[in-house]
């Protein structure tokens, strides 16, 4: 499930080997350029569709998917062994012990077929704790600290990048989910250092697997309101009719908590004030007395996560 993973080399790592003398050799040859950088040389390139930075201290390979650079597209599932044979493919083609590179962006991906059109999926997925929301017309974003959580189209984006979809997936809908590390991957993922090697350990990629999945099930779904009036029994229950009538008249739970937040910045309400009535709406949106019932649409993608995370070892 691995997708773009970038790597640095350092000379410390193989301190007999003149990364400027030696490496460019292996680029592919119409790609190569010379630059200065705070007065140092360096050379860039490609090895297909990989990025390469070469100076005399370290040598970067970034900003392409190993998935699609060693087996032809991204839409395949790269697992344990064929990370560990692409690792080895970019070591015998730069001449270079990669395994020894130090890992600087991970992405945990995986292209799920769904039965509807994937803006149904995004609309159900709410908040994500410590997390910014951003819904953009192409996909949803969730960005924290050195992480970042992306759901989109992926037959959209191949058709908007020119490139062919692959037999299985023409005419289907096809969600997206990537978690993607660009920062402090040590201490994220709690190890002392991330290692290419480490890459294709087994208890490192289930853990990261699960990962995937716990993050996803950390995001909360929003619920079909169903304004169920059989349902009310009591004032309780007339008082959060009201308030699931008026979500969903703003467009839903995801808005209504936007809205807050955003009359928050302006000082309209307390921090308090705020608070209560996140809780509020919340409390008023679960899966409860009837009210409210799980999105078919949710279930299904939750039933899908779950199978990614068992069968893709």
């Amino acid at each position: 499930m691995y997708d773009t993973i970038n790597f640095k080399l350092s000379v410390e790592d193989v301190p007999e080997v003149d990364f400027l003398q030696e490496v460019p050799c292996y680029l592919d040859e119409a790609t190569i350029g010379f630059h200065k950088f705070n007065g140092e040389q360096v050379i860039t390139g490609n090895v297909g569709g990989l990025k390469v930075s070469i100076n005399q201290y370290q040598i970067k390979v970034k900003d392409g998917s190993l998935c699609k650079w060693h087996l032809g597209n991204n839409f395949r599932i790269m697992g344990r062994g064929d990370t560990q044979r692409a690792i080895e493919q970019l070591s015998d083609t730069l001449h270079l012990p990669m395994d020894k590179a130090t890992i600087t962006r991970i992405d945990v991906a995986q292209n799920i077929i769904v039965k509807h059109p994937t803006m149904v999926y995004l609309n159900h997925l709410g908040v994500l704790r410590y997390a910014k929301r951003l819904q953009e017309p192409d996909g949803l974003y969730y960005s924290r600290s050195g992480e970042r959580l992306c759901f989109y189209d992926k037959n959209r984006e191949q058709r908007a990048k020119g490139e062919a979809i692959p037999e299985l997936y023409k005419g289907r809908n096809v969600l997206r989910y990537e978690q993607r590390y660009t920062k402090r991957l040590a201490t994220q993922l709690k190890v002392n250092e991330v290692r290419a090697a480490l890459l294709y350990d087994e208890a490192f990629y289930m853990a990261l697997i699960q990962r995937w999945r716990d993050t996803y099930k950390g995001i909360n779904k929003v619920n079909d309101i169903t304004l169920n009036f059989q349902a009310m029994t009591s004032k309780q229950q007339l008082y959060k009719m009201g308030v699931l009538s008026m979500v969903e008249r703003v467009g839903g739970e995801v808005e209504m908590i936007s809205q807050i937040n955003e009359a928050q910045k302006r000082g309209d309400l307390t921090s308090k004030q705020a608070f209560d009535l996140r809780k509020a709406i919340k409390e008023a949106c679960k899966v409860k007395e009837g009210l409210t019932v799980q999105s078919e649409a949710i279930a299904e993608l939750d039933k899908k996560i779950i199978e990614a995370v068992r069968y893709y070892r």
